[in-house]
């Protein structure tokens, strides 16, 4: 029996619906894939709250990110045949046991990856590679303000960004999640619920404040977010786990010092084939060496996909949360 959870109207988790589904045979570039663990994200909400529209209207199966092995392949795929282990972070519908798909977004799994690790990772550890590679090249000496640290792409930032000789301030809402920033290598930490996060930074930096601040939060943290980067610094919105940022200012750039801003996505930085496999490439030396570790602290069987949006929403959960088919 395939199953998969259904939206057929957006609104809170009480509208992930888990259903029987019936599939084909794959068609021309498309797999049969068994999915073995599914990755929980913050966007998977902003799909099933209608903050982002599914792109193939209602109804529709959220999730973006899983592992699975090929069950079967479709005319004209190369690099790919039944038993490969396979992730992918950038198609929509992974809630479900099994799927057909394009095979264009699949990358094989090298041994040292396991399922679980890679459906945790994908999505949020080819995020965290853009953000460190690409919207900006950070170097060793470079200061980074990474908010909500203790998440999934915040443990990653915290612990890529560290290796690669930055300074990493991190901001978490609790005393539990500040020893997580500490465990993945920031230097200092900023428990946003008891204190001022833009005073402590400016003592932090003496002033000197951040190169970069990467902010997945959003409404809680903007405007204040701005008063954290130097002159010509940068700002990177990349999330909207507090909501989505509705009053920014193009002139608050300008009297801040001159600064940038950016609202860069992972689906833009992985659009073609050679761009996917040095994003994943990156990310699974990263992993594999040890430089990296993605902690999968939230297991949830598939049918209870609800419930992890509950506590991923009410920040119940820490680093990385795998649904199980």
């Amino acid at each position: 029996m395939v199953v998969a959870i259904r939206i057929h109207e957006t609104g809170g988790p009480e509208v992930l619906r888990l259903e029987e589904v019936t599939l084909g045979t794959p068609g021309p570039g498309e797999v049969r894939l068994r999915h073995t663990a599914i990755g929980l994200n913050f966007i998977d909400t902003y799909f099933r709250s209608g903050l982002y529209p599914a792109p193939g209207g209602l109804p529709f199966t959220p999730g973006n990110e899983a592992a699975g092995i090929v069950l079967q392949v479709g005319e004209g795929v190369s690099g790919f045949k039944p038993g490969d282990r396979v992730a992918y972070g950038s198609a929509l519908g992974a809630y479900c046991s099994e799927r057909i798909m394009s095979a264009a977004p699949l990358v094989k799994l090298p041994e040292s990856i396991a399922d679980e690790t890679a459906a945790a990772m994908m999505l949020k550890g080819m995020t965290a590679r853009y953000l460190l590679r690409q919207t900006h090249k950070v170097k060793a000496g470079d200061t980074l303000l990474v908010h909500a640290a203790a998440g999934g792409v915040g443990q990653i930032l915290c612990q890529w960004a560290t290796h690669l000789g930055a300074t990493v301030i991190a901001t978490v809402g609790s005393a539990a999640k500040a020893e997580i920033a500490r465990e993945c290598g920031a230097a200092y930490v900023i428990n946003y619920s008891e204190e001022d996060f833009v005073a402590r930074v400016k003592d932090i930096t003496e002033g000197a404040l951040c190169d970069v601040v990467y902010d997945g939060v959003g409404q809680a943290t903007y405007p204040a977010s701005l008063d954290c980067i130097k002159p010509r610094g940068l700002f990177a919105s990349f999330g909207n786990a507090s909501g989505a940022i509705s009053n920014f200012s193009l002139l608050a750039l300008s009297q801040k010092g001159s600064l940038y801003a950016t609202r860069p996505t992972l689906f833009t930085h992985i659009s073609t084939r050679e761009d996917l496999l040095a994003n994943a490439a990156d990310l699974f030396e990263v992993v594999s060496s040890g430089v990296v570790k993605i902690p999968v602290n939230q297991r949830y069987p598939l049918a209870e996909a609800a419930d992890a949006h509950r506590d991923l929403e009410a920040r119940r959960t820490t680093g990385s949360t795998v649904l199980l088919p």
